[in-house]
């Protein structure tokens, strides 16, 4: 798969033809069945399939709850508008990005009338961004082109997620945070949260516009990295604890508690904590291409899962 990725970075068109094809055939798969494409995806990464009768590392839980835990708050926080009502019943809305506009289709877009630089995000999926860091350089065809197409996506049916089909289809624009770091994007800090109680924070650093990056886990106290992350994927650096790391912990405390699972995206700008998005289903529900056996023993055993009653589909 790495050297596929390579491959297909270095040409356009045939990336966007690979992804085509890719999309074509997983949205065959998922009507057939939901949970096919990441048993499939899973049996490449890890050699075995999943089990989902007696499930017990992190990605056969990922892929049960996907399937069977269907709560009204996964598609409610998993969409990146809605989610914002979430957090500010929590009196929490001080953590959200500024808000500049909220849309049905790129129509309604006025350029004029945004600052020189935001985001503009899709917020029934992921990786459906456009990243403007100074506005009289925005090729903004191809940004339009970008967002009327992900506009389209049924997202649930890339992969089989099963929340983001019960998402409305919205573009939204927020305001574009920056660290000091001097990095593209800033550091994004990934908490792992179970049932209200944080385990460890993943930080990607090194990050590109709706693309990898290096990666690094903390544990809770911040003094030592976790065996979590694949080699091919990990930073070398030491990451520095974030200076909004406290107010990080608290609120990612307050707002996880109603979940089995979720992780937490932040950020810290200016010593403040600003929350990205709330994942139920990190990579798909395929994380064994970058969690190694010990993080995925560690991380299922976390998980506790609910009592639901249902034939695996």
């Amino acid at each position: 798969m790495p050297a596929i990725r390579k491959t297909l970075a270095k040409c356009a068109p045939l990336k966007a033809a690979y992804h085509g094809l890719r999309s074509g055939a997983m949205s065959a798969v998922c009507r057939v069945s939901p949970g096919l494409p990441a048993r499939f995806r899973y049996r490449l990464a890890s050699g075995r399939w999943p089990d989902l009768e007696e499930p017990t590392i992190f990605d056969e839980k990922l892929q049960w709850l996907n399937l069977f835990w269907q709560h009204p708050l996964k598609a409610r926080c998993g969409d990146k508008f809605t989610l914002r009502g979430f957090v500010e019943e929590f009196q929490l809305g001080h953590l959200l990005p500024e808000l500049f506009g909220v849309y049905s289709s790129t129509e309604e877009i006025r350029l004029e009338n945004l600052p020189d630089r935001f985001v503009l995000k899709c917020s029934h999926g992921c990786k459906c961004n456009v990243f403007c860091h100074d506005k009289r350089s925005l090729d903004w065809e191809m940004a339009r082109a970008n967002l009327d197409s992900w506009m389209q996506m049924d997202f649930s049916m890339l992969l089989g997620e099963i929340h983001y089909g019960k998402m409305t289809p919205r573009i939204i624009c927020e305001e574009f945070l920056q660290d000091g770091t001097g990095q593209e994007l800033p550091l994004d800090y990934k908490v792992y949260c179970f049932r209200g109680r944080v385990h460890c924070t993943m930080v990607c650093t090194g990050r590109k516009p709706n693309e990898g990056a290096r990666l690094v886990f903390y544990d809770l106290e911040w003094k030592q990295k976790l065996p979590y992350g694949l080699s091919d994927h990990a930073a070398d650096e030491d990451i520095p604890r974030p200076a909004a790391y406290e107010e990080i912990l608290e609120c990612a405390q307050r707002l996880s508690g109603p979940f089995p699972f979720v992780r937490m995206d932040f950020y810290s700008i200016n010593g403040r904590a600003r929350l990205g998005e709330m994942t139920f289903s990190p990579g798909g529900c395929v994380t064994a291409d970058y969690i190694t056996g010990v993080g995925q023993q560690e991380l299922g055993r976390l998980i506790e899962l609910p009592s639901v009653s249902s034939e695996l589909v």
